[in-house]
C-alpha cells in the first residue's frame, strides 16, 4: 500500500465559505461595508473605551495625609481673649474659634493686636509674630 492509496474513514465535508459567491451573494448575510463585514472581526471592549478616556496624569496623585492647621487671625484673638491670657488649641476650641481640641492651630497677622498675650502649642507666621513682638517690647 502506497500513501496515495489511503483513504479517509469519514466522508469530507465541504465547509461554508462565505462572501465568494454562490447561493448567499457577494456579502453572504454580512451587509455592506463596517468591522462587522470584514474577515477576524475583533470588536474592542467596552472597559478598554473607557481606559482610553481617562486623563493621562503625571506622577503620584494621592491626597495629602498630613493635616492642614486651622488658620486664625490676629483680630479674631484681639475679640475673643483678654490681656494675660494663653491663646492655645485648647483655648480657642473652649470659645468656639475652632471645632477641636486636637487640631494643630497657625495664627496669621491679618488685624492689629494692643494686648499682651501668651502663645502656646501654636505655630506663628512671620507677620504675626513681628506684630506680636512690636508690643511686648513697647
Amino acid at each position: 500500500m502506497q500513501l496515495h492509496q489511503l483513504k479517509p474513514k469519514t466522508k469530507k465535508r465541504n465547509i461554508k465559505r462565505i462572501g465568494r459567491g454562490g447561493k448567499r451573494g457577494g456579502y453572504s448575510g454580512r451587509g455592506i461595508k463596517g468591522q462587522k463585514s470584514r474577515a477576524g472581526r475583533k470588536i474592542r471592549p467596552q472597559w478598554r473605551d473607557i481606559i482610553k478616556k481617562l486623563p493621562k496624569k503625571r506622577g503620584y496623585s494621592s491626597p495629602s495625609l498630613k493635616e492642614k492647621p486651622v488658620a486664625v487671625n490676629l483680630d479674631v484673638i484681639e475679640k475673643n481673649f483678654k490681656a494675660g491670657e494663653k491663646v492655645s488649641p485648647q483655648t480657642l476650641a473652649e470659645k468656639g474659634i475652632i471645632k477641636r481640641k486636637g487640631t494643630k492651630v497657625k495664627i496669621l497677622g491679618n488685624g492689629e493686636i494692643t494686648k499682651k498675650i501668651i502663645i502656646e502649642n501654636c505655630q506663628i507666621s512671620k507677620s504675626a509674630k513681628a506684630k506680636i513682638d512690636k508690643y511686648v517690647l513697647e
